[in-house]
C-alpha cells in the first residue's frame, strides 16, 4: 500500500491532522502517535455517545487509546467496501457499502437484513442505529441471549432455582445479564461450588470425637472457655507469682487507692471500673473459686465456664486448680485447631446440612449446561453487536477522531469539543469552556498549570441531581468574581443548572484587567483598612453604650449601679511625637522633591507620567503576557483523565471566543435617559478644581512666593517643612561639606607660604 498523504492545519499553536476522509481514518496507524492531540480520553465526562464509547472500549478500562482508536478505523475498513462513507457521518448505513469480501463481513452484512426482517423493514437498503437499538433491545429480552450470564428467569426448575438462589446469594458481586438482571457466570459457579466442597470436608473433618470432646455442646463449652481464657490465665499467674514471693500478694490485689478511687462512684454488677482488677483474690490458697469471691464484673461468664465446660467434663467443683484449667483446654485443644482452620471463602448463611446437600448434589453441572446453552446463540449475538459497532462508527468515529486525534470541534466555530459541557452564564458573561469535575481539589491542583482564570461550580438541577464543574472565564474582568456567586449552567442539551462558585483559580484574564490589578488591589487594601477601623471604633462605641445600659438597669432594679469612669487615654511620649514629626517631615520633603522634579519636566510632563504608569502596572502586566502565553488547555483535560499529547494554547484572541460579554443586539434602540442616573458636575465645577489643584501644588513648591505678601507664602506657612527651605537646606549643606573638603589642602601649604594660585 502506497504511503498515506497526511494533511495538517495550524490550531492553537500546534500543527494537527486534518482528517475529513474515510481514508484517513483507516491510515491512522501509519500516522505517527507523536503528532496525536490525544493519546487517550476517559469514556465519562464528555459529551458525546455513550454507547459508542463504551463499543470503542474493548478493555472495558472506562478509557478510549490510541491502539483502540485504531482498531476501530482498521476494523471498519475491512467491514465496509467504501470507507468512504464514514465521512458523512450518517446515523444510518447503506447496506451496499458492506463488504462481502470476507466471511466476517458476509456474517455481518446477512445479520443487518435479519435486524431489518426484526423491526418490520425487509427489503430496506438502509439501516440506522435506531433499527439497531430495537433489534437489541429485543434480543436482550429473550431467556438466552448469548451473553453467558444465566439471570433466576432462565432457570425453570424449582430444585435447581433454589440452588442458584443459594450461588447469587453467596457472591459478593453478581454478574449483570443484557436484560440488567443480576446472574451468574461459568467462573462464579465454579467459585460457589469449590467453596461448599471446602466447606463440606472442612464439615467431615470435625465429626471426629476428638475434635468434638462434648459432641454438640463442644461449640457452646469452647464459647464460654474463650470468653474467660485471658482472664483465668492471668488469675494463675499470679497465683504463680504469690507462691514464689507472698510479699507480692498486695500487689497482685491492686492497691487499697484503687479501691477508694471508685469506691465513691455508683457501681453495678458489671462495671467497667473492676473489670480490670484480678479475677479473684489472689491469695496463697491456689484454687480459683467458681461461686462466691469472684470479680463482679467476670461472675457471669465464670458461672457459664463452670456449667458448659467445667460440669461436663470434672464434675461439680467449688474451686478449679491450675492443673485441672490446663486439662480442660488440652481437651478442646483440637477443637481449636478444627475452628481455626475453617475455609475463607463464603457460602453465605447456609447451614451445615444444606452445604453437605448441595456438595452431593448436581448443581454445578446443571447451572453450568444453563451457560452452555446461552452461549449456544453467542455468535449471532456477537454478529448483532457488530452490526450495532458498524452503523455507530459509521456516524460517530470521523467525529471522536477529530477532538482526539485532533482538537478540530474545539478549535473551530462550528461545533465544540466533547469535553465541553455546556455554558455558564456568571456576571453578564457567558464561558463556554466547561469541562466535567469528580474531586475540585485535585483537579485544581493540576488544572492551575493551565495558566487559565477557572471558577470551580457545584451544579444542582430541579430533579436534584448534582455535577460538579470546571469553567475558564478566558475574558472581562473579576472584579465580581467571588466564591458563593451564584449562575446558571446551560448543558449541552439545553437543561438548565442552578450554579455556585466553590473555589478559584486565580490568573490573568487579559493584559487590560493586568494593567488595572495594582490599582485596584491598593483601592481594595484601603478599603479594607477603612472599614476595619470602622468596625474597631463601632465595637467601642457599641461597649460604651452596653456598659450605660447595664449601669441603668442596675438602678432600675435598686440595685448599686456601678460608676463607669472613661478609660484615660493614654499621653504621647514627647521622644513619639518628636519621631512623628521627623516622620512626616521626611515624607513630606520626598513627596516635595518628586512633585517638583515632576513639574520641573515642563512639556514633557506627559512621557513622565506615562512612565509612572509603567513602573506601577507594567510587572503585573509582563507576567500576565508570559502567563496568557502559556495557556493551556492541556493540565485541564489531563486532570480529567486525558492523556493530552501536545501543547493546546489558548491565546488570547481565542481566549476571547471562549468567553462572550453582553453586548446590546445589533439594531436595538436605547433610551438615554436615567432618571436615576448620578448628577453630572458642570465642566466649569471641573477646570476650576483643577486650577486650583494647581495653584496649590505651586504654592508649595514656592513657585507663588514672589507672587505673595511674605505671611502667606509656603516658606513662612510650612518652615523648615517647605520644599523651597528644604532645597535650599540641601544646597546649604552640600557647600559647607565642599568648602570643608578644601580646607586640608589650605592647611598642608608651609609656614609663611600662600597657598599656590590656581593656574
Amino acid at each position: 500500500m502506497a504511503e498515506h498523504s497526511w494533511r495538517f492545519f495550524v490550531a492553537g499553536g500546534v500543527d494537527q491532522v486534518q482528517l475529513q476522509t474515510g481514508k484517513d481514518l483507516i491510515n491512522l496507524r501509519a500516522l505517527d502517535q507523536k503528532l496525536w492531540v490525544a493519546l487517550a480520553c476517559p469514556t465519562t465526562g464528555v459529551e458525546f455517545d455513550e454507547r459508542t464509547l463504551e463499543l470503542l472500549d474493548t478493555d472495558k478500562d472506562k478509557r478510549v487509546r490510541a491502539s483502540e482508536m485504531i482498531e476501530a478505523a482498521e476494523w471498519c475498513g475491512r467491514m465496509l467496501s467504501d470507507v468512504e462513507v464514514l465521512a458523512n457521518r450518517k446515523a444510518s448505513l447503506v447496506l451496499s457499502a458492506i463488504s462481502e469480501g470476507t466471511d466476517d463481513s458476509k456474517l455481518l452484512k446477512k445479520t443487518a437484513e435479519r435486524i431489518l426482517e426484526t423491526v418490520d423493514k425487509a427489503g430496506a437498503k438502509e439501516i440506522s442505529v435506531e433499527d439497531t437499538e430495537a433489534a437489541t433491545a429485543s434480543f436482550d429480552k429473550q431467556k438466552w441471549n448469548g451473553d453467558g450470564v444465566i439471570p433466576a428467569s432462565s432457570v425453570e426448575d424449582e430444585t435447581l432455582a433454589a440452588v442458584f438462589a443459594d450461588a447469587l446469594k453467596a457472591t459478593a458481586e453478581p454478574s449483570t445479564d443484557r436484560n440488567s438482571d443480576p446472574g451468574l457466570n461459568a467462573a462464579q459457579i465454579d467459585t460457589f461450588f469449590d467453596n461448599i466442597a471446602a466447606h463440606a470436608t472442612w464439615l467431615e473433618d470435625g465429626v471426629a470425637e476428638d475434635v468434638k470432646p462434648l459432641g454438640d455442646d463442644t461449640q457452646a463449652a469452647w464459647e464460654a472457655i474463650k470468653a474467660v481464657r485471658a482472664k483465668v490465665d492471668d488469675y494463675f499467674a499470679r497465683v504463680n507469682v504469690a507462691a514464689y514471693d507472698s510479699r507480692a500478694l498486695t500487689a497482685l490485689n491492686r492497691e487499697e487507692t484503687e479501691y477508694l478511687a471508685i469506691a465513691a462512684k455508683d457501681l453495678h454488677i458489671s462495671s467497667e471500673e473492676v473489670a480490670h482488677f484480678p479475677l479473684a483474690r489472689v491469695s496463697d490458697n491456689q484454687t480459683l473459686p467458681l461461686h462466691e469471691g469472684l470479680n463482679p464484673a467476670w461472675m457471669k461468664a465464670i458461672h457459664a465456664f463452670r456449667d458448659k465446660a467445667i460440669v461436663p467434663i470434672l464434675g461439680e467443683k467449688v474451686g478449679l486448680l491450675e492443673s485441672e484449667w490446663l486439662e480442660i483446654c488440652a481437651k478442646f485443644s483440637a477443637y481449636e485447631k478444627w475452628v481455626s482452620a475453617k475455609p475463607e471463602a463464603s457460602v453465605g448463611d447456609l447451614s451445615a446440612e444444606r452445604i453437605k446437600e448441595l456438595n452431593a448434589g448436581t448443581g454445578r453441572d446443571d447451572l453450568k449446561a444453563l451457560i452452555d446453552k446461552d452461549l449456544e446463540v453467542e455468535p449471532m449475538a456477537k454478529a448483532l453487536e457488530n452490526v450495532e459497532k458498524l452503523v455507530r462508527f459509521n456516524r460517530d468515529l470521523m467525529a471522536i477522531a477529530n477532538n482526539f486525534v485532533a482538537f478540530r470541534d474545539f478549535y473551530s466555530a462550528t461545533s465544540p469539543g466533547i469535553f465541553q459541557l455546556g455554558t455558564l452564564y456568571i456576571d453578564r458573561r457567558a464561558c463556554n469552556l466547561c469541562v466535567h469535575v469528580t474531586d475540585a481539589g485535585r483537579h485544581a491542583s493540576m488544572a492551575s498549570h493551565s495558566n487559565a482564570y477557572l471558577l470551580y461550580c457545584d451544579l444542582k438541577n430541579a430533579k436534584g441531581e448534582k455535577m460538579a464543574i470546571a469553567a475558564a472565564v478566558t475574558d472581562g474582568d473579576i472584579d465580581n468574581l467571588m466564591v458563593g456567586r451564584n449562575g446558571v449552567f446551560y448543558d449541552r442539551d439545553g437543561n438548565d443548572w442552578d450554579a455556585t462558585v466553590t473555589k478559584i483559580v486565580e490568573n490573568p484574564i487579559s493584559i487590560r484587567q493586568a494593567f488595572w490589578s495594582p490599582y485596584k488591589k491598593f483601592l481594595r487594601m484601603i478599603e479594607d483598612q477603612i472599614s476595619k477601623r470602622a468596625q474597631d471604633a463601632e465595637a467601642k462605641s457599641q461597649a460604651k453604650v452596653d456598659g450605660a445600659a447595664k449601669a441603668t438597669d442596675a438602678a432600675a432594679t435598686g440595685g448599686k449601679a456601678v460608676e463607669t469612669k472613661p478609660a484615660e487615654s493614654k499621653k504621647l511620649d514627647v521622644g513619639v511625637v518628636a519621631a512623628l514629626g521627623v516622620a512626616v517631615g521626611g515624607l513630606t520633603a520626598a513627596l516635595g522633591m518628586i512633585l517638583e522634579a515632576f513639574f520641573g519636566l515642563g512639556i514633557w510632563m506627559p512621557v513622565g507620567f506615562l512612565a509612572l504608569l509603567l513602573v506601577i502596572s507594567g510587572p503585573s502586566m509582563a507576567i500576565a503576557w508570559m502567563k496568557l502565553r502559556k495557556r493551556n488547555l492541556g493540565p485541564l483535560l489531563d486532570a480529567n483523565g486525558w492523556a493530552v499529547n501536545s501543547l493546546a494554547k489558548i491565546n488570547v484572541p481565542f481566549g476571547r471566543s471562549l468567553t462572550s460579554l453582553a453586548v446590546l443586539p445589533e439594531g436595538a434602540a436605547r433610551d438615554h435617559v436615567d432618571p436615576f442616573a448620578e448628577k453630572k458636575r458642570h465642566w466649569g465645577v471641573w477646570v476650576f478644581l483643577f486650577v486650583l489643584i494647581g495653584a496649590a501644588i505651586a504654592w508649595y513648591l514656592g513657585k507663588l512666593d514672589t507672587y505673595l505678601p511674605p505671611q502667606a507664602s509656603s516658606v513662612e506657612v510650612l518652615g523648615e517643612y517647605a520644599p523651597r527651605n528644604t532645597a535650599d537646606k540641601i544646597k546649604a549643606e552640600a557647600e559647607a561639606e565642599a568648602a570643608k573638603a578644601a580646607e586640608p589642602a589650605a592647611d598642608a601649604a608651609p609656614a609663611g607660604e600662600a597657598p599656590a594660585a590656581a593656574p
